[in-house]
């Protein structure tokens, strides 16, 4: 290497955004606003109110006027993301209040949250505040639209109204020192399909406009200044991975085979319709988690009948024919609104308290309303009902009644919908996965949830960092539930699947299926690279591998062993 050449340096943050990239840095550092302080004597106070409105008036036309060139640019659901902004400009706890300290308090509570996506919503309110700031002191807000060159983006973040002033044309990749996958910057670089490197903490303090920066948004790397090598290695692995992904493409077309002739269904996890419709086009065979949520959080009341019903037939109706999976309000431990029409309170410990189908079965008016819903819905496509968080057979048999309360209703009513809809369980607590069994009467199927299940039987966080990496899907213990509950519900008659992350880990797919697993419900991105393992892994194999992992202690030896049959298939791939 040539002595006056920049030394190479490599960081690794999270991975946002699949592809590589490789050019000259366009750094952007986040331009600080002051708050003027100051007394005004009461003759002033009647100006100050208006300048503080005419600022919110201005504010809110600059963020509609922001949320149309993102519609344009980048699509419907990326706009939505705007209608947040709104609502906070509307929030009269944040305008009667300090607009500042009140926003930053916010902001604060926000970013404890152990949820990532809310913790994502922080971003949100800053880049109202700052916007609002800005309008009320007059000083000017920094685009990020980079040069009129080829260029990487690094900032500390991608506020969601930088979006449109983004130069997409001339933008390779995007490099921030704060996010997380379900950050906006993911959000954007996946719209333009570009490769995106979050959460490296303070990159923007570690380069130089004039460096040059690689970005691999497979793993979560970004290069600094790369030496020859390092560029060859990773021309050689863009063309590699951009050769797989096509095929893999191509193959998700296709049935979901095993080599042998055995079939596993491959669902998606959706919140939209529009994910619904890239569902479709990624060769899925349904939905097996839509997600009801983000008809409560993103709301200042309770949603209407009218909103879900539109909600879920929109939803239906783009999976032409193929069945639905609607999840009933999962919300609590997390999750909380933040309107006190929920009349949700503050727990001691959320996670094992008042939510999911505990706070249904309490609120039954929200539930019934959400029901009504979903069944007539069911007029239009395959849709089927699942609830969360189910710990017995009562909690299942309350859940039913209400649904019949519900059908009761809308027959008197005249309103059409499937008489014959189908309901079925999460499996997602120990007590309902030891005593699955008692819940096979009120159930159709079981769908486990190995997120919370995992975390549960494992009494850990996986989300904090100091006991994590305890947190194991191949832990005995987790191996031989899953095939308990496979076992009830075949004895059963009924279905069973998986909805939980590690369902979309292709390392995971063997273990899954080997163990009996039917359905396997997966992120829309997660489509084709689970269907890849599939179709290119024999069942016999599978169940070796299952075989294998419950007869084996340690946890560790049996990921190594999954990890083994998946690079040999991907090693004949290549």
């Amino acid at each position: 290497m040539d002595s006056n050449s920049p030394q190479e340096h490599q960081y690794v943050g999270i991975a946002a955004s699949p592809g590589i990239a490789h050019g000259s840095v366009s750094l952007i550092r986040e331009k600080a606003l002051s708050v003027p302080k100051y007394k005004i004597d009461e003759g002033q106070m009647q100006g100050e109110v208006a300048r503080f409105e005419n600022a919110l008036v201005e504010t809110r036309k600059q963020i509609q006027k922001i949320q149309e060139a993102i519609r344009e640019s980048l699509g419907e659901d990326e706009a939505r993301i705007f209608d947040a902004h709104l609502l906070v400009l509307e929030d009269n706890a944040l305008i009667e209040a300090s607009v500042w300290a009140v926003g930053n308090r916010f902001i604060e509570a926000l970013a404890k949250i152990d949820d990532e996506y809310l913790r994502e919503r922080a971003s949100d309110i800053r880049d109202v505040l700052r916007r609002l700031l800005s309008n009320l002191t007059g000083q000017t807000l920094e685009g990020v639209q980079g040069p009129d060159e080829k260029h990487v983006l690094v900032a500390h973040d991608i506020a969601p109204s930088d979006s449109a002033s983004v130069n997409k044309e001339h933008l390779l990749g995007l490099v921030t020192d704060a996010g997380s996958k379900t950050s906006h910057t993911v959000i954007v670089a996946r719209s333009m399909n570009i490769p995106a490197v979050v959460g490296l903490g303070d990159i923007t303090q570690k380069v130089r406009p004039d460096d040059v920066v690689l970005v691999d948004g497979y793993e979560g790397r970004v290069i600094v200044n790369p030496s020859k090598d390092t560029l060859y290695k990773y021309g050689k692995l863009k063309d590699e991975r951009t050769s797989i992904e096509e095929r893999m493409l191509v193959l998700s077309k296709e049935p979901s085979l095993t080599q042998d002739g055995y079939q596993v269904q491959l669902m998606a996890n959706i919140e939209s319709a529009a994910e619904a419709k890239k569902a479709i086009e990624l060769g899925a065979d349904g939905v097996g988690l839509f997600r009801t949520e983000f008809l409560f959080m993103n709301a200042r009341s309770l949603p209407t009948e009218e909103a879900h019903f539109r909600a879920y037939r929109d939803s239906v109706e783009a999976m032409k024919g193929l069945p639905i999976v609607i999840r009933t309000l999962d919300i609590g431990g997390d999750k909380v609104p933040s309107s006190s029409e929920y009349g949700m309170v503050e727990e001691a410990n959320p996670f094992l308290g008042y939510r999911a189908i505990r706070y249904c079965l309490g609120h039954t008016d929200v539930f019934l309303t959400q029901l009504r819903a979903i069944l007539r819905a069911s007029a239009h496509g395959d849709i089927r009902i699942m609830y969360p968080m189910i710990s017995g057979v009562f909690e299942l048999q309350q859940a039913n009644e209400l649904l019949e309360q519900a059908k009761a209703e809308l027959r008197e009513e005249g309103v059409a919908f499937n008489e014959d809809i189908v309901s079925g369980a999460m499996i997602e607590i120990p007590s309902a996965a030891i005593a699955c069994d008692t819940l096979l009467k009120g159930s159709s199927f079981f769908s486990i949830g190995t997120n919370d299940l995992i975390q549960y039987m494992m009494a850990v966080d996986r989300l904090n960092d100091r006991v994590a990496h305890l947190y194991e899907p191949t832990h005995p213990a987790v191996v031989r539930t899953l095939e308990m509950i496979v076992k009830a519900a075949k004895i059963g008659g009924i279905s069973v699947s998986v909805c939980g992350e590690m369902a979309g880990d292709p390392v995971m797919v063997p273990l899954l299926v080997g163990l009996g697993i039917d359905t396997l419900s997966v992120t829309v991105g997660s489509l084709p690279n689970v269907k890849f393992v599939v179709q290119n892994m024999k069942i016999v194999e599978a169940r070796d591998l299952a075989k294998e992992a419950l007869s084996e202690p340690d946890a560790s030896k049996t990921y190594e062993r999954l990890l083994e049959f998946y690079n040999s298939l991907m090693a004949e791939f290549y």
